[in-house]
């Protein structure tokens, strides 16, 4: 059984702290099996006080991490000074330390500054809460931030953005590790979606539209019935009966991000559900999702997933035989 340790420091916020446990546990095997063992441990092994003020009991300290196969660190409160230089303190420093090589280690929100103190995360690419993106980026320079997305997925390292992102972490791990299947079911348990479009841009504060604005939901509406023709953005402006250029601005208030970017995020989705669902060819695939070729799918899939169709369909699909997918 796969073991996840969660790492509660003090100051811990407490929702992020227990949905590690209730995603890992909900994910089972056809016979109802759990998939994993969640241990929630200290640095020391001793409790720690959440920033809702209540004590936070645990039954296990560093030795917890060092036989972790994923170690799982939620935000903290308590740590503020590290994005001012402040040192790691040490007890925390020399558990992390004691962690295996190999292991996967995750961030859910503001727990990114504690990998980064340690130096975790130097050189590496990883994301925070937007609102924190700043400071984190003057104290930890050798860090690759990107503060645009949900997650950040760096091989053995894994970084979230806030609160609801962490869900989103851990379902695409139990993704990783057990196919789609395993991770839907443990989504419908939690009634939560099994995976959100998008990144963080579309959360950040911006100003709201006047009521009396013309808005481009309507297009969006739109758009969504013709992902498979090859739409342009006149055409978009054009539906919503404004300029290209006052149709760019108010699509990127409202949505945060362009409507080519916006456009290719749909078409990804419509094409990595057929390829999780079907059989169809991936020529077929890049057609049904608006890409019209094979190798537009193919080069859109490894920027934004860094994967192709055929290894996507291999991980994530209903074991669809090889040959199918050819």
């Amino acid at each position: 059984m796969h073991r996840v340790a969660v790492l509660a420091l003090e100051g811990v916020a407490p929702f992020e702290l227990g949905m590690p446990s209730r995603v890992f546990g909900n994910a089972r095997d056809e016979d109802g099996a759990r998939l994993y063992e969640v241990t929630v441990c200290t640095a020391d092994g001793l409790p720690v006080t959440s920033d809702a003020g209540f004590t936070v009991g645990v039954g296990a300290g560093p030795e917890a991490l060092a036989a972790a196969d994923t170690v799982i660190v939620p935000p903290t409160h308590a740590m503020s000074g590290l994005l001012h230089g402040e040192p790691l303190p040490q007890p925390i420093a020399e558990a992390l330390a004691a962690i295996r090589p190999g292991t996967r280690i995750v961030s859910i929100c503001t727990g990114s500054e504690v990998l980064a103190a340690a130096g975790l995360l130097d050189g590496r690419a990883a994301t925070t809460h937007w609102m924190h993106a700043p400071e984190f980026r003057r104290a930890f320079p050798r860090v690759r931030l990107d503060e645009g997305v949900l997650f950040v997925d760096d091989g053995d390292i894994l970084t979230s953005a806030g609160v609801a992102a962490g869900i989103d972490l851990c379902l695409y791990l139990v993704r990783a590790d057990h196919g789609t299947a395993v991770a839907n079911r443990a989504a419908r348990l939690c009634v939560v979606p099994p995976w959100r479009d998008g990144g963080q841009a579309q959360y950040i504060d911006r100003p709201v539209p006047e009521p009396t604005a013309a808005t481009t939901t309507a297009t969006r509406a739109w758009a969504l019935e013709r992902l498979a023709e090859p739409l342009t953005l006149a055409e978009l402006a054009a539906h919503a009966r404004m300029s290209l250029r006052t149709f760019t601005r108010r699509f990127r208030d409202e949505v945060g991000m362009t409507p080519v970017q916006w456009l290719t995020a749909q078409r990804l989705e419509v094409a990595r559900h057929l390829l999780e669902s079907s059989d169809l060819p991936v020529d077929l695939v890049a057609h049904r999702s608006g890409f019209g070729s094979a190798n537009s799918l193919r080069q859109h899939m490894r920027s934004a997933l860094g994967i192709s169709p055929i290894a996507y369909r291999r991980t994530f699909g209903p074991g669809i035989p090889a040959a199918a997918t050819a």
